[in-house]
């Protein structure tokens, strides 16, 4: 595959992958689905085998093959999905949908996201208002920076087209298979296409192309 500005939701995501997939398919572009979590949770909650997943306290569903840390804080609306794994210390604040497979880690902090199947978020990560795809990745450290210091409206940059989003708050989108080094920062409104890695410690702004190592001097080059 050629290098692509992924910045659609077809382009970026396997939408079998998701809960969510029905509802992104109504959607363009991924930040437009943001502020609809919280009420799409609500609906998807209500049509959730009772013999697969449990309602534990208000507005979240837990599947029964998950596996839960007692030390895990988990506030609604949420779900979790089939076999995953929240550890030690996670907080969820509340509005994720997270997929079936998926590793939420020891002190991470997930706000307001949709994480498709098989993604990790696994060790002191932030995400908040993200998309992150199918097999999707976060290193340790590495997290989402979902408003700018000036409080504006975030503009996505690309080579050619600037996306005006009309929204304060959009973390990462990460596109299938994207892989986030140790300790990178993603800045406000940051997509990363398909197949991409971030290398360790990297300050990631605007859109990074499908299949693109992104270096952390902010060097670009095609995955070979």
């Amino acid at each position: 595959m050629s290098q692509t500005e992924q910045v659609r939701i077809s382009e970026l995501f396997t939408l079998e992958e998701s809960l969510a997939g029905e509802y992104l398919k109504q959607f363009e572009y991924p930040w437009e689905a943001l502020s609809g979590i919280h009420d799409l949770i609500l609906e998807i909650g209500k049509t959730l085998p009772e013999d697969r997943y449990t309602k534990v306290g208000e507005d979240v569903w837990i599947a029964k093959s998950a596996k839960v840390f007692d030390t895990a804080y988990i506030g609604g609306a949420c779900i979790i999905g089939e076999n995953t794994q929240v550890r030690q210390s996670a907080f969820i604040r509340g509005d994720a949908l997270v997929g079936d497979n998926c590793v939420v880690g020891n002190s991470a902090e997930l706000k307001n996201v949709i994480i498709f199947n098989n993604c990790e978020v696994p060790h002191y990560n932030y995400v908040g208002d993200s998309i992150l795809g199918f097999h999707a990745h976060m290193g340790a450290g590495s997290i989402t920076s979902n408003i700018k210091a000036d409080r504006t409206n975030i503009v996505i940059k690309g080579k050619e087209t600037a996306y005006e989003t009309g929204r304060r708050k959009i973390g990462a989108i990460l596109g299938d298979w994207v892989e986030v080094g140790c300790n990178a920062v993603l800045n406000p409104g940051t997509v990363v296409g398909q197949h991409s890695m971030i290398y360790p410690t990297s300050c990631v702004r605007g859109i990074v192309p499908s299949e693109t190592i992104f270096k952390n001097n902010g060097e670009q080059t095609e995955k070979k």
